[in-house]
């Protein structure tokens, strides 16, 4: 079984999956001011998976291009919303052996950037992540009432059902 915060991410996760469901490709690449396109949020949440899970501590990089155009602060752009979900899609599915690995003594290690540390352990960059994603739900939501959808998904869903609490393990 997998550590209770790899299952809160695995939750998150599938929540900003159905946060996602029926929007087109036109949909995704609109812009509401000075807000990113949708296509652009799923390109950064790709981008912040393969960093945190990875790039940092396994020094694996399958889409050089996201370190380009979807760092924290990177300009506006809009790509396909299609692609994005693709490459966010190949990263996360390469991330699983790595998440299913993690016990609590590994989630206390240090996870050094660029090979010095900056005070955060793996465990902190995984809850980062989860709320790095809560974050972008609720910019997606807003994105999509602007867009004028109706009947959205209600967050947070089935949390009881699909991701419990439960103790860390000894």
């Amino acid at each position: 079984m997998a550590h209770p915060l790899v299952e809160q991410l695995r939750f998150t996760r599938g929540e900003w999956r159905r946060g996602l469901t029926a929007l087109t490709e036109k949909e995704g690449s609109r812009h509401f001011g000075q807000m990113n396109s949708i296509g652009w949020v799923v390109g950064h949440l790709a981008w912040h998976e393969q960093r945190t899970l990875l790039y940092r501590p396994q020094g694996i990089l399958l889409a050089p291009e996201l370190q380009e155009e979807f760092f924290s602060g990177a300009p506006m752009s809009t790509p396909s919303i299609a692609k994005m979900l693709r490459l966010w899609r190949k990263i996360t599915k390469v991330s699983e052996p790595f998440l299913d690995s993690l016990s609590t003594k590994d989630l206390l290690k240090d996870l050094p950037l660029n090979g010095k540390s900056v005070g955060q352990t793996q465990g902190d960059v995984i809850r980062r992540m989860t709320y790095h994603y809560w974050f972008h739900i609720g910019e997606i939501q807003a994105i999509r009432q602007m867009l004028g959808h109706k009947k959205l998904p209600i967050y947070v869903g089935s949390l009881e059902a699909k991701a419990p609490y439960r103790p860390e393990p000894d």
